[in-house]
């Protein structure tokens, strides 16, 4: 299975956003050194092309070890991951537990629990992705996870400031330009209502498509509440101190950026390059995938 096709990028830009959410703040200015980037998101069967060539076993799959979750019932503690199930109905959209749930056997091979499968969907981001599962494959592929900053100077496609991938409104004349979620969340959508195949949207003035949507994606760098702006506004991926070796521990928050398709209007607004949210080291979910950097 080929690699993804990447793109060589650099440059200056203003990061963060003042204008959404508290974590992208405060906007400021970064100079990225030359990187690339790959077009999409890992694939299933780019995934699965890996896996047979290394006989990989991602976190999922894996028993946990009770040692990490003290006081949990060795009952819980089997192999799975966390999928999005729509709901009925209304619900309170403060309570994130009304719309996933833990799915023992839940894995990359079998996103929505045993019985699902991916052979329909080659060209979907592969999910369930722990973050050593997407390092292991990076390392393999010769690449790495992008930082932060590489990953939100490629999204914004060049476009100085502007809230989205493709400028300041999020269907501009009425066009749907990423998969993100259309309706009453959790309980119906005339979007896809799962992940979609890479690149059925337009892709960003850099050529990258699913920069906003379909599946968050993981970064580098070890989450902080708000920015960190360096005294040297200089970022490579170089000795940076906060890059820490893959892990599967829960207390090790990472950086994810650009929304999944269940973003929505009135629950999350964060399909957008500024955008950013924390994930454990150890979390699987069905919509968190990656792209590789170089």
């Amino acid at each position: 299975m080929a690699l993804t096709d990447l793109v060589e990028l650099g440059g200056a830009f203003r990061m963060g956003s003042d204008r959404f959410y508290p974590e992208e703040r405060p906007v400021h200015e970064r100079v990225v050194a030359p990187f690339a980037i790959e077009t999409h998101p890992v694939t299933n069967a780019q995934f699965a092309a890996f896996a047979a060539d290394t006989g990989y076993v991602t976190v999922a799959e894996e028993a946990i070890d009770p040692d990490l979750f003290p006081g949990a019932d060795p009952a819980d503690l089997v192999p799975g991951a966390l999928v999005f199930t729509m709901t009925e109905g209304p619900v309170d959209l403060a309570d994130w537990r009304q719309w996933w749930r833990w799915v023992p056997g839940a894995s990359w091979r079998h996103p929505q629990g045993p019985g699902s499968t991916i052979d329909d969907r080659p060209d979907h981001p592969v999910v369930q992705i722990a973050y050593r599962d997407a390092a292991a494959y990076a390392q393999w592929a010769g690449r790495r996870l992008p930082t932060e900053t590489e990953w939100e100077f490629a999204a914004r496609g060049g476009l100085d400031g502007a809230d989205y991938a493709w400028g300041d409104e999020l269907h501009p004349g009425g066009e749907v330009l990423a998969n993100t979620w259309l309706g009453a969340f959790p309980y119906e959508t005339t979007g896809w209502g799962s992940t979609s195949p890479v690149g059925s949207y337009p892709p960003n003035g850099y050529g990258l498509v699913d920069v906003i949507g379909n599946v968050w994606e993981r970064t580098s760098d070890v989450y902080a509440p708000r920015h960190v702006v360096p005294g040297d506004v200089h970022v490579d991926a170089d000795g940076r101190p906060d890059l820490l070796a893959p892990t599967v521990d829960p207390r090790v928050m990472r950086v994810t950026k650009g929304g999944s398709f269940i973003c929505a209007p009135a629950y999350c607004r964060r399909y957008r390059p500024a955008a950013r949210s924390a994930q454990s080291d150890d979390s699987a979910t069905s919509h968190l995938g990656f792209r590789c950097a170089r």
